[in-house]
């Protein structure tokens, strides 16, 4: 039997990545989540400004949050510009938030948001990784596996 491919979801404009979250965990699932979102953060999404680099997201009363995340405020908001560093709702099914909830309890895994984009409808989505943490020995692994593979592919080109 065929394994079965993983979900990719369709994004058209990526905001902000955390690249630094596939280095330093090993990432088990991957959800997409809508954002609760203020009109003048979603401008300043638009603009291609945000930084998710030292954010989590956390299950809290029933919801996931997503906290620490940057989203500086809009130049022309006025006074009705939002805070940059406020915790923001993160909108899923509750499936998915009790499946979350239960594998950071139970087997003590962490909440990574993977990237900010907007989908092609147009709406602000979050990848978020249920992910668990590596160990030095695990980086250095990773490391050696990521250097073999270009190493290889340098080898095929050159062999034909």
């Amino acid at each position: 039997m065929a394994r079965p491919k993983p979900v990719t979801f369709e994004k058209t404009k990526i905001v902000a990545e955390n690249r630094r979250a596939r280095y330093d965990y090993s990432i088990e699932t991957v959800f997409e989540a809508g954002i609760a979102l203020t009109g003048t953060e979603v401008k300043s999404l638009r603009t291609g400004q945000g930084s998710i680099v030292e954010s989590y997201a956390e299950a809290k009363d029933g919801a996931i949050w997503l906290v620490n995340s940057n989203i500086p405020e809009f130049s022309h908001g006025n006074r009705y510009n939002h805070e940059a560093k406020r915790p923001r709702k993160l909108l899923l099914h509750a499936r998915e938030i009790n499946k979350m909830h239960g594998a950071v309890n139970r087997d003590g895994m962490t909440l990574i948001p993977l990237m900010i984009y907007f989908n092609s409808t147009g709406r602000a989505k979050v990848e978020l990784a249920l992910a668990k943490g590596k160990k030095a020995h695990d980086k250095r692994d990773s490391i050696k596996e990521r250097d073999w593979k270009r190493e290889q592919g340098r080898l095929m080109r050159d062999r034909g």
